[in-house]
């Protein structure tokens, strides 16, 4: 029945396109040269027909308060409904535009574009980046995630009747930068009040660049954005360890929306701490964080295998060494950290008016250790 549907709308939404284009535009008189239409107007409804069956409930009714001109053929990178709550203050009909483009890019043929190629869409000076995940040696390109700006094409080519290409697309969204068509200015790259160009300064630039592609690519989009927020405190760092919830646990709820509020609590400031520093620490080891006066705890030490993982204020390190480079490394959680609160030495009592996090009944501190950056 679902590939009824899908073929019924399909047949459905080429009569309606072919019988308005041919009424809009009639064919010029035999004397005159055939002039192919740049921009045809679809009534709303259209639109509203074709986002609603596909399952784009809010697109669906943003179409109908919008009259979309575009030039065919044309490719749209369509968001979820969950992921246009990410962003609130988005006009609708504009962020359609930002993420529309004119040609029709099917998946084989994204997959196979160069990383970070920028595509015009059809806002005026407004370009998508297009990367695919890295794959491995004689491993086929048909296994590469796609992603538009950071954002990972989940529904491809849902849609295509010639005209149009649909994809649906999940993460977190944006509108676009007025630099996003500048090839040295892209736009998690776009930091605000940048200090002198030192060559210190320049190089932890280029690897914040770095990293932050990286961790975009591969699921923590949310960490990359916030990282940009904060590029001001993060650029002064000689090094740093950071720790990374992944979009989609973000997403998930359970308290993971509080780790991008949090999130300077789950960075350490001018430490370079790889899996293998990690492992070493003892338990009641503290690691200070960028959060005034906050540290981090091991709770339990790693190196005793799979069975009894390595944990940090009580939550697992679910993996080591995600994105590293000179000047930063990047581990992944399992959930965010909690706050532990620790008595002072030689008091056994557990202050119950700490507001949040873990109260533990044990004292005792360490000074910390590990490599600078490089």
């Amino acid at each position: 029945m679902a590939v009824t549907a899908g073929k019924l709308l399909f047949l459905l939404v080429t009569a309606i396109l072919a019988s308005y284009a041919a009424v809009s535009h009639p064919f010029p008189p035999p004397s005159q040269p055939l002039l192919i239409p740049h921009t045809i107007t679809y009534p709303p409804s259209l639109f509203a027909t074709i986002f609603s069956t596909l399952g784009f409930q809010e697109l669906s009714i943003a179409a109908v308060n919008a009259n979309f001109s575009f030039p065919t053929p044309t490719t749209i990178f369509a968001p979820t409904d969950s992921s246009l709550l990410t962003c609130p203050a988005c006009s609708l009909p504009l962020l359609i535009q930002e993420h529309s483009i004119p040609g029709l890019y099917n998946l084989h043929f994204l997959r196979n574009l160069a990383f970070g190629t920028k595509i015009e869409t059809l806002a005026p000076n407004r370009c998508l980046t297009i990367t695919a995940s890295p794959t491995k040696p004689y491993e086929p390109i048909a296994k590469r995630k796609v992603f538009v700006n950071g954002v990972e094409i989940t529904k491809p080519d849902l849609f295509n009747n010639g005209l149009f290409i649909i994809h649906g697309v999940h993460g977190f969204m944006s509108h676009l930068s007025p630099t996003s068509c500048a090839v040295e200015k892209m736009t998690t790259l776009a930091f605000p009040n940048q200090p002198p160009d030192t060559a210190e300064f320049l190089i932890m630039r280029f690897l914040l660049k770095e990293a932050m592609m990286l961790l975009r690519v591969n699921g923590f989009g949310l960490l990359a954005l916030a990282m940009r927020v904060k590029y001001p405190e993060l650029s002064q760092l000689k090094s740093m360890t950071i720790f990374a919830l992944d979009d989609a646990s973000i997403f998930a709820g359970g308290g993971g929306h509080a780790y991008v509020t949090d999130l300077m609590f789950h960075i350490v400031p001018g430490k370079l701490l790889k899996g293998s520093d990690l492992k070493n620490l003892p338990v009641g080891f503290e690691i200070p964080t960028m959060e005034h006066g906050q540290k981090l705890v091991v709770t339990t030490a790693g190196g005793a295998g799979f069975l009894a993982p390595m944990k940090i204020n009580y939550v697992k390190i679910k993996s080591f060494d995600i994105v590293t480079n000179k000047r930063i490394v990047v581990h992944a959680l399992s959930t965010p950290f909690s706050h532990v609160h620790r008595p002072a030495v030689n008091d056994d009592s557990c202050n119950q008016n700490h507001a949040g996090g873990v109260c533990e009944n044990s004292s005792g501190t360490a000074q910390m250790t590990g490599r600078e950056g490089e």
